[in-house]
């Protein structure tokens, strides 16, 4: 049998001040051609759907439309909720769009019963496992602590005591939706360590013919048979090293794996630039980045005029904008406290000015900052005076 593994659309999300709906409906695009033409017989989808419980009205009719276009390719495609996702929201009418082939698998109270497909070589039965809060549903699972592992643990339980009750030759899948001990993270994923410690080991999962996992963004192998697909667009600049893609997963009559990464389209390329500004724009050696998303950390020792809108002459895209001048160690050793030691209100004001802008402030300014310390200093005066 042959599945399309992918995870983490985060239907809605922006990266940055930039609209991703249009990259998202390209992905999709990209989606349901891939199925066509490699024959898929089955697309998993490993949570974080949308990028919030309550998703905009353009990210719901953008789901809408993906759901109809699998639904018209006659693929089943089974989907869990992420972290991201309201579980219940996306569960609605779960029961009716099974009729169309779109198995939704949002309730933790079914993590044992599968989904069954079959082909010539006899049942593949899929287990959909959403994210597993575990203070929400560790009652559900009977485990004491209400940890990632105990829930996960559990939940693998009642999947391996199903699979006992069928025929030997049954394979099996399983999607959920963690994060494994192993795997790579990045910026863009929101934290899950409440509730217990967030990772889990891979051997949770054993017993099972292929693990699709999602949460973390980065396509990653954590053994051969579990697997995340990371997510099909990047969601921050730590991401701008991957190569975003799908898992095309063909599951043997035997139960072994075989792995294909197929890429998915990139909207605009990534790029992290470092230096001062002066170099930023002049290094020929950076003009590759000049149509990319950019990220730039200057390093000039005092805040540069006017950074973003100069650097945008060249890199019409940049983003981000970070200031880390370089520091000598004594400087950036030095203790907060000691700094402040002895040191009037107005010494501290004109040492954040320094320190944020790279130098201290000039007449004009120490005359500003003085006045509005005596018009605060007044205003302390007239007040104790009422009292």
């Amino acid at each position: 049998m042959r599945l399309l593994h992918t995870s983490d659309w985060h239907l809605g999300r922006a990266f940055h001040r930039v609209n991703m709906l249009g990259a998202q409906a390209e992905f999709i695009g990209h989606l349901v051609t891939t199925v066509r033409e490699h024959a898929v017989d089955a697309v998993v989808v490993s949570g974080d759907v949308y990028d919030r419980a309550v998703p905009p009205l353009a990210a719901v009719e953008l789901f809408d439309d993906a759901l109809h276009r699998l639904a018209d390719l006659g693929v089943p495609t089974l989907m869990i909720s992420g972290n991201h996702d309201s579980a219940r929201r996306l569960g609605v009418g779960a029961g009716l769009i099974e009729r169309a082939g779109i198995h939704l698998r949002t309730d933790p109270a079914a993590a044992g019963t599968p989904v069954v497909l079959a082909d010539d070589h006899g049942d593949v039965a899929f287990y959909g496992l959403p994210y597993l809060e575990p203070a929400l549903v560790k009652d559900e699972f009977a485990v004491d602590r209400a940890g990632h592992e105990a829930v996960l643990g559990a939940a693998m339980d009642r999947v391996r005591a199903d699979l006992a009750t069928r025929a030997r030759s049954t394979r099996s899948v399983v999607l959920a939706h963690a994060f494994v001990t192993g795997g790579e993270s990045s910026d863009s994923e929101r934290d899950i360590t409440v509730g217990g410690v967030a990772a889990v080991p891979s051997a949770v999962f054993g017993g099972v013919d292929y693990v699709a996992l999602g949460h973390l963004h980065g396509c990653q192998t954590i053994t051969e048979r579990v697997r995340y697909s990371g997510s099909p667009l990047a969601y921050s600049f730590s991401e701008a090293g991957h190569r975003k893609s799908m898992w095309l997963i063909d599951l043997g009559a035997d139960g072994s794996v075989t792995a294909e990464r197929l890429e998915c389209p990139v909207p605009r390329p990534l790029a992290r630039i470092k230096g001062t500004l002066d170099d930023l724009l002049a290094d020929p050696a950076l003009a590759r980045h000049e149509d990319a998303w950019v990220e730039a950390t200057l390093t000039d020792p005092v805040r540069p005029a006017d950074p973003m809108a100069r650097l945008t002459e060249r890199y019409p895209h940049t983003l981000s904008l970070v200031f880390a001048p370089e520091r000598s160690p004594d400087d950036a050793g030095a203790s907060y406290a000691r700094r402040l030691a002895g040191r009037s209100d107005q010494q501290v004001a004109q040492d954040f000015v320094a320190h944020v802008r790279g130098a201290g402030p000039d007449d004009g300014e120490l005359d500003v900052l003085r006045e509005a310390f005596d018009a605060v200093r007044a205003d302390d005066a007239v007040r104790e005076v009422a009292r």
